[in-house]
């Protein structure tokens, strides 16, 4: 493992990062109703910039390639990032300007709705090999496909592991599975073949998981297969849950964790995620519960 700064795990993670609009409501409105939200927050989300920060606030030495740009909402999101502890490349282009997202919370639930904007430049700028100098791990949401397709083989022909995000299915996927170690899929993840979860072993990977929200997580390797129960909590707030399931994988994955107890790792604190209501306070959660997995 290389010890990085202060002997932390060195992650890089490649993809989205957003600019979260979140409104906390008493219920979820119907067809041309307004409501008064009980809270609001403007932080910095994305699959790729959330669990990077998971990374971090576990005591990793995380490092960002995004397309952030220079507008207002890229500044927000770029002060938080840093606040967080976590090194931003941005690979935007000239002209590239962020757009947030509107996220709604269900404050007697915890579950979200989402509604994001048109996030993608069409191409972004160039990334060098030497990004990965130092790195334990790699992350991949596949949302920027160009950033991933010049980070993944590199990292595979380094041996260093890379994790896929797999929330949902990007074309790119199918160029990375076998430079790829391990695939964590979402419950609503599917294949445009239609063919299982666990067929992707077949691709590359080592290792393919499914979470499934409160119930246990699935996973399948070449030779064994398993669940990880999820600890009952009360739900506060679901949003980027899976995003911190991710980045704790990867945080253990790059202490050395065999995978079975980087997946028990990853879903404790995406639990203790839940338990926290807001973008902010379950950072600073994981930073209190922090412990070598």
């Amino acid at each position: 493992m290389n010890t990085g700064v202060r002997g932390a795990p060195s992650g890089l993670f490649v993809g989205l990062a957003t600019l979260d609009v979140v409104q906390l409501v008493d219920g979820m409105p119907g067809p041309n109703q307004k409501v008064t939200a009980a809270e609001s927050w403007l932080a910095a989300g994305g699959p790729a910039a959330a669990a990077a920060i998971a990374f971090s606030a576990l005591g990793g030495s995380a490092t960002l390639v995004t397309a952030l740009g220079t507008n207002s909402a890229a500044a927000l999101v770029r002060a938080d990032l840093v606040a967080a502890g976590v090194t931003v490349i941005d690979r935007a282009p000239d002209g590239f300007g962020l757009a947030p997202a509107v996220v709604i919370v269900d404050a007697a639930t915890g579950e979200r709705t989402v509604v994001g904007g048109p996030v993608h430049p069409p191409q972004t700028l160039p990334v060098e090999e030497s990004v990965l100098d130092g790195c334990d791990v790699v992350l991949v949401d596949g949302h920027h496909p160009a950033l991933a397709r010049a980070v993944v083989p590199a990292a595979a022909d380094r041996a260093v592991p890379v994790v896929v995000d797999a929330g949902s299915h990007k074309p790119v996927f199918d160029e990375l599975w076998g430079h790829t170690s391990d695939v964590i899929c979402s419950a609503d993840y599917s294949h445009p073949s239609g063919r299982s979860h666990e067929t992707l072993l077949e691709h590359g990977p080592s290792l393919v998981a499914v979470s499934h929200g409160s119930d246990p997580l699935q996973w399948w390797s070449s030779d064994e297969s398993g669940e990880v129960p999820v600890p009952r909590v009360a739900v506060a707030d679901t949003l980027g849950a899976g995003d911190v399931l991710h980045g704790a994988y990867a945080y253990a994955l790059a202490v050395g964790s065999p995978r079975a107890d980087a997946l028990a790792f990853g879903v404790a604190a995406a639990s203790r995620r839940v338990a926290c209501l807001g973008p902010f306070s379950w950072r600073d959660d994981l930073k209190r519960w922090r412990r070598v997995p």
